[in-house]
């Protein structure tokens, strides 16, 4: 009996310290996420030329990892693809900006639990409805914990009008140098917006635009002594577009066709590998599990998991 009593109370102890096992340390301090909005992956990672997102391929892939299976399971619209980066959860949301995020963001789940200011979490979006990423329908979260804003045009939030990338990158590298914010989220606009047009070397050019705007954001994030070592940058895409054949093609999205839903991610950071293809099948879910992962919080109420091959270890 004595011996039985002894292993039960080891047995105990152990669980007693596992409990309590400390978080794994990262070097990242600082998380941006990039949302290139709306171009087919076939016209980013899938095209085996890279042409059309030259500074990504030639000065960003051998830092970072591509993921080749990533895809948006949900609503293939703007809006419901943001909510499943910062919430964790495919939600079918009004795309117009006329209704929040049922869940918290990454932002708010941040802010409370690392007690940061607000001024230390941003939104920086050329599109005026996403705003709505900022706050929730959650009670004991809704109206708190929210994230600074600079939405749509002169950053006036929702019913502003959608602005040019130009200028939301003005706003970005303000922010970085003002604020240092912890935790970021920034969407260009084009090549949606270009592909709604209907125009395919508009739609061309914006997916150019963005790659040499992320561009400089990497170098900014390599050279400033604030970020440098110290920040994950993931880019991605909220949906893709019609295949050809499909409706009207690359003009429009929002459907479950392979176009709309295959799109493309991009990750760089301290803890990550370099130079490295991962084909594991993930989806934009994972992007806020992973973001929890790497800001230590113990908030986990996601839909997504970590996406651990990413890990150097």
């Amino acid at each position: 009996m004595k011996t039985i009593s002894y292993m039960l109370l080891c047995i105990a102890l152990v669980s007693c310290t596992s409990d309590h096992v400390a978080q794994k340390e990262y070097k990242t301090e600082y998380v941006i996420v990039v949302v290139m909005d709306g171009p087919r992956y076939s016209e980013t990672w899938g095209d085996s030329s890279h042409q059309y997102i030259p500074y990504m391929d030639s000065a960003m892939s051998s830092t970072g990892v591509i993921n080749t299976s990533f895809f948006n399971e949900g609503v293939t619209y703007t809006t419901p693809g943001h909510v499943a980066i910062t919430t964790g959860y495919y939600q079918s949301i009004d795309n117009g900006g006329n209704e929040i995020p049922q869940r918290p963001s990454f932002f708010q789940v941040w802010q409370r639990e690392k007690l940061g200011t607000k001024n230390e979490s941003w939104l920086v979006t050329s599109k005026d409805k996403l705003q709505v990423l900022a706050d929730c329908q959650e009670m004991g979260w809704n109206g708190q914990y929210m994230p600074s804003v600079n939405c749509g045009v002169n950053g006036a939030g929702v019913g502003s009008g959608y602005r040019e990338d130009s200028l939301t990158m003005i706003e970005v590298f303000n922010v970085l140098n003002t604020h240092q914010p912890k935790v970021l989220l920034i969407n260009l606009r084009d090549p949606d917006y270009s592909g709604h047009l209907g125009d395919w070397n508009t739609y061309l050019n914006g997916i150019r635009n963005s790659d040499k705007y992320i561009y400089q954001l990497w170098n900014y994030i390599n050279t400033n002594s604030t970020y440098k070592g110290k920040t994950t940058l993931f880019v991605t895409n909220d949906h893709g577009r019609h295949l050809d054949g499909i409706s009207n093609g690359f003009v429009s999205h929002g459907d479950n066709c392979e176009g709309c839903r295959h799109i493309s991610l991009y990750a760089f950071g301290p803890d990550f590998k370099q130079g490295t293809i991962t084909n594991v099948q993930r989806s934009l879910v994972d992007i806020h599990a992973t973001v929890l992962e790497l800001l230590g919080t113990k908030n986990r109420n996601t839909n997504g998991t970590v996406m651990k091959e990413l890990f150097v270890n």
